[in-house]
């Protein structure tokens, strides 16, 4: 059953050449299973291969990444999450990134918990639980 939604920052770690390891200790205790990833997040990471053009980055992401986890779509339940979150952010003063707030608008419409190593980037939004992997 899944419960955690992984962010760009968190999913892109079994590529990385040197993968933080706590991630790795939290992903493995999970599994796969409990995970997924906004299609948003899918399209940062796609986006970062097309960009760098390397052939070595996109085999370790059609081994290690592709088809691993559900892909939550940013559909009409989440696109009314995030027209709330972004309201209140801005009513605040807060500036966040569309991306960061469509992820978490995800993570939140399906009641997972948002798992980021960017906490800073979701500090108070209502009712979204997030978890900080960068801390072992």
């Amino acid at each position: 059953m899944l419960s955690h939604l992984l962010d760009t920052s968190v999913f892109c770690q079994p590529i990385k050449p040197k993968p933080l390891p706590s991630v790795e200790r939290r992903w493995r205790a999970l599994g796969d299973a409990a995970l997924a990833v906004s299609a948003i997040g899918e399209a940062e990471i796609l986006y970062g291969l097309e960009l760098r053009q390397s052939p070595r980055l996109t085999a370790l992401y059609e081994q290690l990444l592709k088809g691993r986890l559900q892909v939550l779509a940013v559909d009409t339940s989440v696109a009314g999450t995030f027209s709330q979150i972004k309201a209140a952010r801005r009513r605040k003063g807060f500036a966040v990134s569309d991306f960061d707030l469509l992820i978490a608008a995800t993570a939140k419409t399906h009641g997972l918990i948002l798992v980021t190593l960017n906490v800073r980037h979701f500090n108070g939004i209502e009712g979204l639980a997030v978890e900080d992997w960068a801390q072992g």
